[in-house]
């Protein structure tokens, strides 16, 4: 066998592996699909049919008219669930990005410390927060308001959101804030006209990840909140879960899945061209 037709024998084998990857990838994808169309909304299906027998729309109309037993519609659960989102998001990035370029640029009492604690923040689990969130939310009468729920988030983020943005400061060349304030720009200035705008694949990831904290988290929320009007889509989601397998419906509880699982996935794509490395390479000779 000659040389090129290994090369081609290689290469339809590797396309060949990375059909099955794609395939195994998104055989969990089509089951949801496929559930949210099978007009069953009781049995859970053992068997997968792209699209099943009697496939209807049944369940995403059962869900926009009357996700829960709660009357809150899902529009209004929708809102709740972006209002703490982009309020997480908010939290994080205005305070991640300053906290962080004090510690990438300014020599401090503590600021090693300071990192260590971070990390230390970070390798807690959630479920250790929990108590000392309820009290506090409590005490500033929070705790029932979307507003503490999105404190409550922004603190879980706050670590990773540092760490993350002060290792991307740290690739930041000093040089152009120090040709910025040569040309006569004050430190806020530069601060906003000079890293902002280079830090932008940094605040992509952060925004994304403090998006995803807000969206999923479901254990605070459930905790902390009473009043149907403010429940979140995760909240509801969680609760179409039965106590048994035969209990839950299945139709519209994956039909609910997909529509919850729209929204992260327009933010991601619309965040994916910020999330890049190098943006500063070239910005400074030698």
């Amino acid at each position: 066998m000659s040389s090129q037709w290994k090369s081609i024998l290689g290469q339809l084998l590797i396309h060949l592996g990375l059909i099955i990857v794609v395939f195994i990838v998104l055989f969990p994808i089509l089951w949801v699909v496929s559930m949210s169309l099978d007009p069953r909304n009781i049995d859970r299906p053992t068997e997968l049919t792209l699209i099943p027998p009697g496939a209807t729309l049944d369940a995403y109309i059962r869900v926009l008219k009357q996700p829960s037993p709660n009357p809150v519609a899902f529009h209004e659960l929708f809102i709740n669930s972006i209002i703490v989102s982009v309020g997480t998001i908010l939290f994080s990035i205005v305070l991640a990005v300053t906290a962080a370029y004090a510690f990438s640029r300014f020599l401090f009492p503590g600021r090693q410390l300071g990192m260590l604690f971070f990390i230390f923040l970070q390798m807690m689990p959630a479920g250790a927060t929990l108590a000392p969130l309820f009290v506090i939310l409590q005490a500033l009468k929070l705790r029932t308001e979307l507003l503490g729920l999105i404190i409550a988030y922004a603190s879980g983020t706050l670590p990773f959101a540092i760490w993350n943005m002060k290792g991307f400061i740290d690739t930041i060349p000093r040089e152009l804030e120090e040709a910025a304030l040569i040309d006569g720009c004050s430190p806020s200035q530069t601060f906003l006209r000079i890293m902002m705008p280079l830090a932008l694949p940094g605040l992509a990831v952060t925004a994304l990840f403090g998006w995803m904290s807000g969206w999923t988290e479901v254990i605070l929320a459930i905790t902390f909140l009473e009043d149907p009007s403010k429940f979140t889509l995760s909240m509801v989601l969680y609760g179409m879960q039965g106590q048994y397998s035969t209990s839950t419906p299945w139709s519209d509880f994956a039909a609910f899945s997909i529509l919850f699982t729209i929204p992260p996935l327009i933010v991601a794509f619309f965040l994916q061209r910020y999330i890049v490395a190098g943006l500063t390479v070239g910005g400074v000779k030698g």
